[in-house]
């Protein structure tokens, strides 16, 4: 069992504390994973600052903006802008059709209700609806992305199964007990387990020789 309390500690110590997310609005966080698709963290953010300039970000303004210029935005997010501009206007659709307009008292339902109505939202999966859960600060769960992931099945905190969801599902509960309440340490964690697994901890090429987890990992073992 790997202690995550240290594996955090060490990666705060090589990277320093993370930024602030971009947003934490929960319409905003949908809009974020939406505006682009297989493009660096940067670009993405680009797009997605070029879209609260120009067009908006809450579901009245996304509706009320035309849908080319919802194309051309999310053309600085990477390929099919045509795709993801019409999934911006259907997620601004349904917070005003099935959520009276606004996402907060979603966020205040029980952990598995709140995360099935955000799974009702373009590409939002259960990691991504997770996510938006702990980055609001209502639910304290290890939300996790790919990068995160990887890093955490590499140290050994489970075994990895064909099936994302159930190695995902397995790597929360085995850190479960160790979780705690504390939304902002979650969200720190998230964007530390992040980091690493984009810049040491790659899927191919993963730089073990410089790593600060070297001698936690079962990987590099």
């Amino acid at each position: 069992m790997i202690d995550l309390a240290t594996v955090l500690a060490r990666l705060e110590k090589h990277y320093g504390r993370p930024d602030q997310p971009i947003t934490r609005d929960p319409f905003e966080m949908i809009l974020f994973e939406n505006i682009a698709y297989l493009v660096p963290d940067r670009q993405r953010e680009q797009a997605f600052r070029t879209l609260k300039k120009r067009a908006g970000t809450t579901p009245a303004r996304i509706l009320a903006a035309p849908l080319e210029t919802l194309r051309e935005i999310a053309a600085i997010g990477g390929i099919y802008p045509g795709v993801r501009a019409q999934r911006l206007r259907d997620a601004a659709m349904l917070v005003r059709d099935e959520f009276e307009g606004s996402l907060d008292h979603v966020l205040k339902l029980d952990f598995a209700k709140a995360r099935k109505a955000l799974k009702k939202f373009p590409v939002i999966g259960e990691p991504g609806a997770e996510k938006i859960l702990l980055f609001t600060g209502y639910h304290a769960r290890l939300a996790l992305e790919s990068n995160g992931l990887r890093t955490l099945l590499r140290l050994g905190a489970a075994e990895e199964y064909k099936n994302y969801a159930t190695t995902y599902r397995r790597v929360q509960d085995a850190l479960a007990s160790q979780i705690g309440n504390d939304c902002e340490r979650l969200v720190s964690a998230h964007l530390l387990l992040k980091r690493h697994g984009q810049e040491l901890c790659r899927r191919s090429d993963p730089s073990c020789g410089i790593c600060p987890l070297l001698t936690l990992c079962r990987y590099a073992a």
